[in-house]
């Protein structure tokens, strides 16, 4: 399990006072309160803080976790026997609890007494990062996700444990975007309401296509001939494909734009794709062909190089 430094978090010294502890909660839970604070980390920090005080105010569970000894902050570490033995716990039983959960879980079972009522806090938030093809968004799919999350057992301790939900990939979604799954997260406590889960997109690079906001671009490679003379060709895109009609004297780097043929956006509309010409020469030819290459090369009165040769000249 990973050490979580309660006096650090309430930026109190381990020889505080009870007193002391609380107003220093007391500051930082006004701080740091989700309806007050401005801070993006406000609400995090304010569980963090919430569960720090109700380890520290409980003089019990105050010397039970001092017992565990001073570590630094996110250190993993495994509790002594006699916490093993308290909890029925085998040796690697506390590899997947968090250290929150293992008090709660002697909150529970001290004495058999019936727990007293606490400050109800709020379960904590998750985020996974799941990767999706281009495909997948632009229909839309309905995709699995799975992600290991904590769970009481018969014992009160939050075990991890792998959870497997099926999320519709909403119009418009896109790379980075985040969709909420309200309650999924890790379990409240004192009756507080479950965190929740948050599932970011990660678009996975296309054999084919680039992506830039809505907008998609594909490579078109043409032979030299097919650029000089023009002709049609038949292309992918992510919605099917389509005949795209080249112009005679075409050049690389053109970018010929098919509109409303990228990705769907929220409001109903669509990127483009553009096509960008690639002009590919021929690495080997046949007899034949040098044959006619040298014939137009003869005949032709092209000269690409002229503003060259003419800066290059003495």
């Amino acid at each position: 399990m990973k050490y979580k430094d309660y006096y650090q978090t309430l930026g109190v010294e381990r020889s505080a006072t009870a007193d002391e502890i609380k107003r220093a909660y007391r500051k930082l839970a006004h701080k740091y309160h989700p309806d007050i604070s401005k801070d993006p980390q406000g609400e995090s920090k304010f569980k963090e803080i919430a569960e720090a005080y109700a380890v520290l105010k409980d003089a019990e569970k105050r010397q039970a976790y001092d017992d565990l000894g001073r570590r630094p902050a996110g250190e993993s570490f495994t509790p002594p026997p006699d916490w093993q033995q308290h909890f029925n716990t085998a040796e690697n039983g506390f590899d997947n609890v968090d250290l929150a959960d293992l008090f709660e879980a002697f909150r529970r079972t001290r004495h058999g007494a019936q727990a007293q009522r606490e400050i109800p806090i709020p379960g904590q938030d998750y985020e996974i990062v799941v990767p999706v093809s281009l495909e997948q968004i632009f229909r839309g799919d309905r995709i699995e996700v799975s992600a290991e999350l904590p769970e009481f057992d018969a014992n009160g301790l939050a075990h991890r444990v792998v959870r497997t939900f099926h999320v519709k990939l909403p119009k418009g979604a896109a790379h980075g975007h985040r969709l909420r799954l309200a309650g999924k997260g890790g379990p409240g406590y004192q009756g507080g309401r479950p965190g929740d889960l948050y599932v970011v997109l990660a678009l996975q690079p296309h054999p084919l296509y680039r992506v830039d906001g809505r907008d998609v671009y594909i490579d078109l490679p043409l032979a030299p001939w097919e650029a000089v003379l023009g002709t049609v060709v038949r292309i992918p895109t992510p919605g099917g494909p389509v005949e795209l009609d080249i112009k005679p004297g075409t050049t690389a780097g053109t970018r010929l734009r098919l509109a409303k043929r990228g990705l769907p956006a929220t409001n109903g509309g669509a990127g483009a794709l553009y096509a960008v010409i690639r002009i590919d020469v021929p690495k080997t030819v046949s007899a034949n062909e040098r044959n006619l290459y040298e014939q137009l090369a003869a005949a032709s009165r092209v000269n690409l190089r002229q503003h060259l040769e003419k800066e290059a000249t003495p």
